[in-house]
Order: structure tokens, then C-alpha cells, then sequence
């Protein structure tokens, strides 16, 4: 009776993985920060009035951190210090320390002093030698007790010193209107969904017609995963991506099931940053979209995952396009 009990347990417990696994891995990207954003792959973008927290750093990108640079999510090796080059009194000094000190500690566990064990003559240099060892390993902690207070209160959101640019959510309320500037009205997407930032992070003039690029390869690159049609994916996002959402569905289907996206609209939406690279234009914008996200068992279409009564999801998605072609999604990061 107990080994049933055992048995049921364990598999109720290996469905919930299961399920956990399919919930987590639905919709494009995988719920995970997957791209390449140029030269700006490994540096955190702007934050904005749609993403106010940073957005997670790259977990799969073929993009090779700057030389340099520490790439997320890999500790850095310690490296040992090298000794000291034309010193030809450094292993000589070494030597004389260490004999120095263990003599005075061998005076300090007998009994006798720190220094008892070099000599009568020694005992007031060695007291004031005691004390010296005392009150720097008094410092030592001191330094090390405030360092890790310090630490521990972390430094300065990125959005309590500076605030972002962008339109409120869609569909009314106490949405406020962009204001506008000088030279005419704030860009929108789709009619004003997503107001374009002004400033130094706009780098190329991003326009109303980029807007409504960015809102439709939202909805398009939703339904073609949905379909699982690599063939459409291939012509609105870069090879890369591609390349992560075909693994993500051979995963779906090696484990038998299917993720099934309907009733994707963009809600609201700003631009974080844009910029111009040798290879082409960049576009990094912060999109909060309602979706109805589901993993169904492929063989019986019986829902295993995901949220059947809708939810909201932001992100912050990176559209890239060659000088004088077509916006394509070049990456998909998650936000804190």
C-alpha cells in the first residue's frame, strides 16, 4: 500500500515538472532573453515607462562579448598574483617574514608572548608588535562588516534616477496623451499605443511607420510559432532567432505537445533605444501585450499549460534591418 501511495506521488510530482517545463518554455523565446542586439548585445537597454525594471542580460546569443568583457551568467576565474618581476629581495623577505611570525605565534600558544620564543630582549617589541596585530585585525573586520552592509543595500534603481518616455496602456482611463514637441506630434504605434522617446537614444529617427512595423512583427511572429511555420518566421526575424524558436518547437514535439498563441494585442509600448552599426539599423522597443498562451497534448489537443483565460506580458524585443530593408526581430529579452 505505502509503495502505491509512493508511486502515485512520484507521479504527480514528475507531471508537475512536466507542466512547469511546458509553462516555462511557451511563446517565443521561451520565456528566456535570447539575441543579438549588435554592439549593444551585452549592455543592459534604457530603461522606459513599459519596462521601468532592466531587462534580464542574454542567456543565448552567438553574439562574442567584446574582449574584456564578462559575459552573463560566467563567473570569473580568479587569477593568481604573479610575483614580482627585478625584486631579487622578494623570496628573501618573504622567508624572514614567515620565520618572524611563526616564531611569535609559536611564543603565543605556549604562553609566553608573541616573541617570547626570540629572546628576552625582544619582550617590549614584541608587546608593541601584539598590539599592532590586534587593532589591524580589529580594522580588518570593521572593513569587512561595512563592506558587506553597503553591499547588501544595493545601488540605485535605474528607474528612480531617471524616468522613462512612452504612453499609458490602451483603451482609456487615465491614459495621458503624449505632449508634443516642436516639430509636430510624438510618432505613435498603431495610433498612439507607443509614443517614440526623444533624446540621444534615438539615434535614427525612428518614425509612426516603424511603430507599426514593430506592432505587426508582434503579431506576426506570434502566429507563425504558433503554426510552428519556420518558413514565415524566416522572413521577419534574423537567421539567430529563427534558429532558437525551431530548437523550442522540436523540444514541443519531442515531448508531445503543441503551444497554441491567439488574441495577441500590444497594450502599451516605447522605444528604448535606437542606433545605427555597420551591418545595419537597430531598435530596441518595450512592449506590454495581453495573449492567450496555451500548451496543448499534440495528440488529443487536451490543454496541459499555460493560462487559458488570457494574461500580460512584458518584454523588451530588439528589431534589426538592413540599410535600406525590412525590420526584422533580432531579440527577445525578459524583463526583472
Amino acid at each position: 500500500m505505502k509503495t502505491k501511495s509512493l508511486f502515485r506521488m512520484t507521479a504527480v510530482a514528475s507531471v508537475a515538472l512536466m507542466l512547469g517545463a511546458l509553462s516555462a518554455e511557451a511563446r517565443p523565446g521561451g520565456g528566456r532573453s535570447s539575441g543579438s542586439r549588435g554592439s549593444h548585445t551585452y549592455s543592459a537597454p534604457p530603461s522606459t515607462n513599459t519596462a521601468p525594471s532592466a531587462a534580464q542580460p542574454m542567456q543565448r546569443s552567438t553574439t562574442t562579448p567584446a574582449p574584456g568583457m564578462q559575459q552573463p551568467g560566467m563567473a570569473q576565474r580568479p587569477q593568481a598574483t604573479p610575483p614580482a618581476q627585478g625584486s631579487r629581495w622578494g623570496g628573501l623577505g618573504m622567508g624572514l617574514a614567515a620565520g618572524f611570525l611563526g616564531a611569535g605565534l609559536f611564543g603565543l600558544l605556549s604562553g609566553a608572548g608573541f616573541l617570547s620564543g626570540l629572546g628576552s630582549l625582544m619582550g617590549m617589541i614584541g608587546f608593541l608588535f601584539q598590539i599592532a596585530l590586534i587593532a589591524g585585525l580589529v580594522f580588518l573586520v570593521m572593513r569587512f562588516l561595512r563592506a558587506r552592509r553597503e553591499g547588501a543595500q544595493g545601488p540605485m534603481p535605474a528607474n528612480a534616477r531617471m524616468g522613462g518616455m512612452g504612453s499609458g496602456p490602451m483603451g482609456g482611463g487615465d491614459r495621458m496623451p503624449p505632449q508634443p514637441l516642436a516639430g509636430g506630434p510624438i510618432p505613435g504605434m498603431a495610433g498612439g499605443s507607443v509614443a517614440a522617446q526623444t533624446g540621444p537614444v534615438d539615434k535614427i529617427g525612428i518614425t509612426g511607420a516603424d511603430f507599426d512595423m514593430f506592432e505587426r512583427r508582434l503579431q506576426e511572429v506570434q502566429d507563425a510559432y504558433s503554426r510552428e511555420d519556420l518558413n514565415a518566421l524566416r522572413a521577419i526575424a534574423t537567421p539567430e532567432m529563427v534558429s532558437y524558436f525551431a530548437d523550442d518547437l522540436k523540444a514541443n514535439a519531442q515531448r508531445g505537445a503543441v503551444n497554441r498563441i491567439s488574441n495577441v494585442k500590444l497594450l502599451q509600448g516605447d522605444l528604448a533605444e535606437a542606433w545605427r552599426e555597420q551591418d545595419g539599423d537597430y531598435a530596441t522597443v518595450a512592449m506590454r501585450y495581453g495573449l492567450t498562451d496555451v500548451t496543448l497534448e499534440r495528440s488529443s489537443g487536451r490543454i496541459i499549460g499555460g493560462e487559458p483565460r488570457g494574461e500580460e506580458v512584458t518584454e523588451v524585443w530588439t528589431f534589426r534591418r538592413p540599410h535600406g530593408g525590412a525590420w526584422q526581430l533580432s531579440a527577445i529579452q525578459q524583463t526583472a
